[in-house]
């Protein structure tokens, strides 16, 4: 049973959004009325962010720093909330990218619930709902790619089952994202493109959604737009403040839609994808995200013409290649053509083999995210995206 979207819908996001370049600026003065001690969330490079460190010190602000190599792991999580426990903080500010934020987002809350990430993880752990609001938690993207500042789930991995799940909860919203594009600068043009494709996929996705609505259609409208103009600018001119500006808003509009209407199968696989393999999560959204619009564009035309998903992917075509005539394939077209000159690498690349498609589809098909996706794909659908991605 296909439903179409709805003009009745809930609306949720992070308690407070400041948004602009030079909004870092703000940070001391945001954080100071949560408290005295914060425990700082960052990336493999702390130094990186000394200046910020340093503005807090200034306002009073003691600072307990914690780094997050590479994804957060359900031990890395579980030996962050003790260390900000045994200091007794009492506030966390994630300053980096989605990994660094999704950290942020689950110690803030297992600080104030008791057990640990087993408890209430899903599909791995034993999923009970997190009932006790979290400390007080401020969102500092660095990159422009997740929109994890403004979502209420937290992506963590467990290396012993080779998957990826999130911990999810409406208390895990951040109750401040502090959005200053110009922390996304310094962003190499490969990341610029893996984190652009992501956000590229998040204002798509929600778009085509069985559960897409009216407001987040405009975010999602605006972010394909903004996305096919400012991408390749900010990839081939990292230092163009106009186009990181539009990349950040991409990705804030990415953030906003999917915690509000679902994503599809391209994360559907994705999660899965990056449990299995070391490979980074931009990199495979875009290897499969054309291939996803293709099956998808097919499955509704033989399956479900009516659906209004097919003339939303028409829309899309429109919007990305700025030809209010173009036709539906097109989309998937232009996306080829960006990552072709993106030189994004192949599933194949990270590993993935054959004989690992039949597993990576069970997990894939269990994905939270999956279940966004505006048809059900069946199991050699689903194949035939991981071998063209390949």
């Amino acid at each position: 049973m296909i439903t179409p979207p709805t003009d009745t819908f809930d609306f949720t996001t992070s308690g407070r959004i400041v948004f602009g370049t030079g909004t870092i600026a703000k940070l001391p003065e945001l954080a100071s009325p949560l408290g005295k001690k914060a425990l700082i969330v960052c990336g493999a490079h702390p130094q990186r962010i000394a200046t910020i460190i340093e503005s807090l010190h200034q306002k009073n602000l003691t600072t307990i720093p914690v780094s997050i190599d590479g994804e957060p792991s359900v031990g890395v999580i579980e030996a962050a909330v003790e260390q900000a426990r045994s200091q007794k903080c009492e506030l966390v500010i994630g300053i980096g990218g989605g990994s660094v934020l999704d950290a942020g987002k689950a110690i803030s809350i297992l600080l104030t619930n008791p057990g640990d990430p087993l408890d209430y993880l899903e599909i791995i752990g034993r999923g009970k709902p997190l009932t006790h609001p979290p400390l007080p938690y401020i969102a500092v993207p660095t990159t422009a790619g997740t929109g994890t500042e403004v979502t209420a789930n937290a992506v963590i991995e467990s290396p012993s089952h080779r998957l990826k799940v999130s911990l999810r909860s409406p208390l895990m919203l951040p109750k401040i994202a502090l959005i200053d594009p110009e922390l996304t600068i310094s962003m190499p043009p490969r990341l610029t493109a893996y984190t652009g494709l992501d956000a590229l996929t998040q204002v798509m996705e929600p778009y085509v959604s069985h559960q897409a609505n009216p407001m987040t259609d405009l975010f999602c409208r605006e972010g394909l737009k903004r996305a096919s103009q400012a991408l390749v600018t900010a990839f081939n001119d990292g230092s163009n403040l106009e186009a990181r500006e539009s990349m950040s808003l991409v990705s804030l509009y990415g953030g906003l839609a999917l915690a509000n209407a679902k994503l599809g199968a391209v994360h559907g696989f994705a999660g899965p994808f990056g449990g299995m393999y070391k490979a980074p999560h931009g990199a495979v959204c875009a290897a499969l995200l054309p291939h996803v619009m293709e099956a998808n564009i097919r499955a509704l035309q033989l399956r479900a013409r009516h659906y209004p998903s097919l003339s939303r992917y028409r829309e899309v075509a429109c919007l990305l290649t700025g030809n209010r005539q173009a036709d539906i394939m097109e989309g998937p077209a232009a996306i080829k053509k960006m990552t072709a000159a993106f030189s994004i690498p192949g599933l194949h690349s990270y590993g993935l083999q054959p004989d690992d498609m039949e597993l990576l589809i069970n997990n894939a098909e269990q994905a939270s995210s999956m279940q966004g996706n505006p048809i059900k794909l069946s199991r050699h659908e689903l194949a035939v995206i991981l071998n063209a991605a390949l």
